[in-house]
């Protein structure tokens, strides 16, 4: 069985998960008004992996015999004036992600909670990939953003993303 606290941190952990899933919808709609629909697009894409994440720690849970506990998900409350501002508190927002999967593993480590660990060295992983993309996003917006022909190059890039659930994802 699970240690109580980082049970019910894994539990927040969801919560905050499907949260990210929600805020970059919220995103994709910005765009999606904007009409940049490959920007719109990135984003739909990057809220079903967010998803796929609470469903993850959600079976993580499960299987170690964790009563898995929902709370509201939050309402994304930003309003956004220019491109470049979603993509910046997307790459804010990943830092924030990996703090709290940090703060988690640091906890199942003062538990010694090997098996969590484990789980979570998959998180840790990914969260780098996330905040790489994060940032790679923000650095071509400031390069490319204010040129019609370099935005229209980058939407182009950016809906070509194709949607693929997680093969490699952490052994449960």
């Amino acid at each position: 069985m699970l240690n109580k606290k980082i049970s019910d941190m894994l539990n927040d952990q969801i919560n905050k998960e499907l949260y990210s899933a929600y805020l970059y919808l919220d995103f994709a709609n910005y765009y999606a008004d904007e009409g940049l629909d490959g920007f719109a697009h990135w984003y739909e894409v990057q809220a079903q992996e967010e998803r796929d994440h609470a469903f993850m720690i959600r079976r993580y849970l499960i299987n170690n015999g964790v009563r898995v506990h929902f709370e509201a998900v939050a309402k994304p409350d930003k309003v956004f004036h220019a491109h470049l501002e979603p993509l910046e508190a997307g790459y804010a927002h990943e830092q924030y992600v990996t703090s709290l999967i940090t703060d988690i593993y640091h906890e199942a480590s003062a538990q010694k909670d090997y098996r969590t660990m484990q789980f979570l060295d998959w998180f840790i992983k990914e969260q780098g990939e996330e905040e790489t993309n994060a940032d790679d996003m923000v650095k071509k917006m400031k390069l490319f953003g204010h040129d019609a022909k370099g935005l229209y190059a980058l939407n182009q890039e950016l809906a070509a993303r194709v949607y693929a659930p997680s093969t490699t994802g952490p052994a449960m």
